[in-house]
């Protein structure tokens, strides 16, 4: 059995609150084969002059934890596949690409994520990126950025968490549905396609009304438009939400008809089938 979790942080990243050595001892104890910490490179922060919710915005070492990262993937070696990627925070705002190609070209990153955390008020983890907003018109300028993301100006692997808003969204009903926003999901969804791009299926979905993002409905329309690559991430920040829900989020995958997830390595996207994993 071949189990796999892309996608979770380490304390390198602002938020994370389990050092690297916690949360590679917990993702052996799960016998997980194929690990991947993708540290947060929140530049969309930095050229946009935001704050975490009114504090300075810090950011991710990354020699250090490249560095520190190499060592511990070189060790591991025989005990699980450690694979270090960084999640690239999209902005509209051109002057953060050079910024994370740069990254890329020093530190060689084994995958990336690619997500959209902030518009150009606020990252819409705070109340103020939806001030004065309906539902309809936050979630479609959320999509936009989306849509603009997968054209992105440099390399990418995956498509992360779609739906983040909905996870904080100050609405009593925040859950989005293939439904009601069909014109701007399905142009997501074919650009994913078109570029043989990973859908992210992710378990931090707290808040959102669903148990995964994307949840079950835009999934089969990705499958629809011929989306086969699909990878799992818990987004763990610590060490207790590793691997969360993944049988709930490989039963609905089985369910569309999808046969594996997808894990991305220097390039190279290795399907591992669900009868393995």
């Amino acid at each position: 059995m071949i189990l796999t979790d892309i996608h979770t942080h380490t304390s390198f990243s602002p938020d994370g609150r389990n050092d690297i050595e916690e949360m590679i001892s917990q993702a052996k104890a799960q016998n997980i084969a194929y690990y991947g910490i993708a540290e947060h490179f929140d530049y969309d922060y930095l050229v946009n002059g935001l704050t975490f919710g009114g504090e300075p915005a810090t950011y991710t070492d990354a020699e250090k934890y490249f560095l520190t990262g190499r060592a511990v993937q070189e060790r591991e070696k025989g005990n699980l596949r450690l694979l270090l990627g960084c999640e690239f925070g999209y902005t509209a705002n051109r002057a953060a690409a050079p910024l994370y190609k740069k990254i890329i070209e020093t530190y060689r990153p084994d995958f990336i994520v690619n997500s959209v955390h902030t518009n150009k008020i606020s990252d819409y983890y705070y109340p103020d990126a939806y001030s004065n907003k309906l539902k309809a018109e936050a979630y479609k300028e959320y999509f936009d950025l989306v849509l603009r993301s997968t054209k992105a100006d440099y390399p990418y692997d995956i498509i992360a968490h779609l739906g983040y808003c909905s996870r904080y969204a100050p609405y009593k009903d925040t859950k989005i549905l293939h439904a009601e926003f069909k014109t701007e999901i399905d142009d997501i969804l074919k650009e994913i396609v078109f570029r043989d791009k990973i859908l992210e299926v992710n378990t931090a979905a707290r808040g959102s009304g669903s148990e995964f993002l994307p949840d079950i409905d835009i999934l089969a329309r990705y499958y629809d438009f011929g989306g086969r690559n699909v990878s799992f991430a818990s987004d763990a920040h610590d060490v207790k939400r590793i691997a969360e829900k993944r049988d709930t989020v490989v039963a609905a995958l089985k369910e569309i008809g999808f046969t594996g997830v997808t894990v991305p390595v220097k390039g190279e996207y290795l399907l591992i089938p669900f009868d393995e994993n």
